[in-house]
């Protein structure tokens, strides 16, 4: 499900910030965006968002803006003194034909170097960066619950429309082998009064019960009735319970029953619901795709 959360924090004139969003997806994948200083949080970011989600596409921006004077680099002076050195010893610098540039000097290799207490400042965002992490995941995991309760609803709906188009189905099963009996019968009456041929009630018996056999959906509509209480059991599974996948494939399990019972049987009636029934179910696994 689709999410959003962001938080932010000012401690000793250092602003972090932390935007979070989530997009629908079948597996969890991470993607975090730290600035270069701050590269080595990022297994320790991922790992937390896999414990708050477990599914979806989760993008992680996280920023750090310092305007204490604790941001400016620290100058080496021992470095800056080499290079100047260095640069006195060239012909055009010591007879003034040619100008140091500082600028040109504090971008030379080793010059300018992280403040000392680096390693300070990295677990100060270490900690803020995990708190608003975890601020973020509460906003977006909020939002993913105000959607699910709405998908929630709407699965639910599916499956109780599928339900009712079984119920239909097998209350219409039995008519059916009544109806193959009667056609049967008038068939045989129709070639008996023209042939004069007589037939022994146990063929008919025989016939009958093969055709029964061959077109009885008995055992499937019970599956796919019990595959719908078991689908609304885990739609009301707790929150903190992941039923997406499980729900993924016990979709696939009632698709699998609806198409033998569309195989099974040629009454019009019952082709015409199993359709329905079908079309709801894809419906149904187009939605868990969302699910957490």
């Amino acid at each position: 499900m689709t999410g959003f959360g962001e938080a932010s924090s000012q401690v000793n004139g250092v602003h972090f910030f932390v935007e979070l969003r989530s997009l629908n997806n079948k597996y969890f994948k991470a993607v975090i965006r730290l600035p270069e200083t701050l590269q080595v949080l990022e297994a320790e970011l991922e790992s937390l968002l896999r414990r708050r989600i477990s599914r979806g596409t989760v993008t992680l921006t996280a920023s750090c803006t310092d305007s204490s004077e604790s941001a400016a680099l620290d100058v080496n002076h021992r470095a800056l003194d080499r290079y100047v050195e260095q640069l006195r010893r060239v012909k055009a610098v010591a007879a003034g034909e040619l100008q140091i540039d500082v600028g040109s000097l504090l971008a030379l290799p080793g010059v300018l170097q992280p403040p000392a207490d680096e390693e300070d400042r990295l677990l100060r965002a270490r900690g803020e960066f995990s708190r608003l992490t975890d601020l973020a995941c509460d906003h977006a995991i909020s939002m993913r619950r105000r959607e699910g309760a709405m998908l929630e609803e709407e699965l639910r709906r599916h499956a109780g429309e599928i339900g009712e188009r079984l119920g239909r189905i097998a209350a219409r099963a039995p008519q059916v082998i009544q109806d193959y009996e009667a056609r049967l019968r008038q068939r045989i009456d129709s070639m008996l009064e023209a042939a004069g041929v007589k037939v022994e009630p146990v063929e008919l018996i025989r016939e009958l019960a093969t055709y029964a056999e061959r077109t009885d959906i008995a055992e499937e509509v019970t599956r796919l009735s019990a595959h719908i209480d078991q689908f609304g059991d885990l739609l009301g599974a707790p929150d903190d319970q992941p039923v997406g996948r499980t729900l993924d494939f016990l979709a696939q399990e009632m698709l699998r029953e609806a198409n033998t019972i569309a195989s099974k049987s040629s009454d019009a009636l019952i082709s015409r619901l199993i359709v329905e029934v079908k079309g709801l179910i894809d419906r149904i696994k187009e939605q868990v795709q969302n699910v957490e």
